[in-house]
């Protein structure tokens, strides 16, 4: 009687078991790779370097013209009255706390332009994923970037990676 009731048990849960493997599917897919293959990743990027050369080409031509005052105060500094001394060295702070300013300022500007640049494409990103994982039942698709997915049951769980990239371009 005991080994029945074990028997019908181990049944039960063989079964439940496998009804739950055959209905849970999961996808996995790379999300750096995918999202620097779509056509918008591109020109999101070219837009943010073109914004960085301009600001890089600003941040050359201030600290050259700062070169330049400078090398003219080295070679004057003898020569001039201590007031005009103060008032070059002053000019000189001047010009490299608002160096300074500036490239804090560009670097705040990029990083705020790369966050516009980039939402839509990881928004479209989204998008797909989601819309793939309804159409192919996934209970959910995981990111297997940076090795965050070692190892993975190939009998449930599907690599999406290729699919997203043709679905994107």
């Amino acid at each position: 009687m005991i080994k029945k009731i074990f028997a019908c048990f181990v049944i039960a849960i063989l079964a439940i078991t496998a009804n739950a493997q055959s209905t849970l599917k999961f996808a996995y897919f790379n999300y750096d790779e995918v999202l620097k293959s779509m056509p918008e990743y591109a020109a999101a990027t070219r837009s943010i370097n073109d914004l960085r050369a301009k600001y890089d080409a600003e941040t050359t031509r201030s600290e050259n013209d700062f070169h330049a005052k400078y090398e003219d105060f080295l070679d004057g500094q003898r020569n001039f009255a201590p007031s005009i001394l103060k008032k070059r060295q002053a000019e000189l702070q001047e010009l490299l706390d608002k160096n300074i300013v500036f490239k804090k300022e560009a670097d705040r500007l990029i990083e705020q332009a790369e966050k516009q640049a980039y939402a839509p494409v990881h928004a479209k990103l989204r998008k797909t994923i989601a819309k793939m994982a309804q159409e192919s039942g996934y209970a959910f698709v995981l990111n297997a970037d940076n090795n965050a997915l070692p190892y993975v049951n190939n009998m449930i769980g599907e690599d999406i990676t290729v699919a997203l990239k043709t679905a994107l371009q």
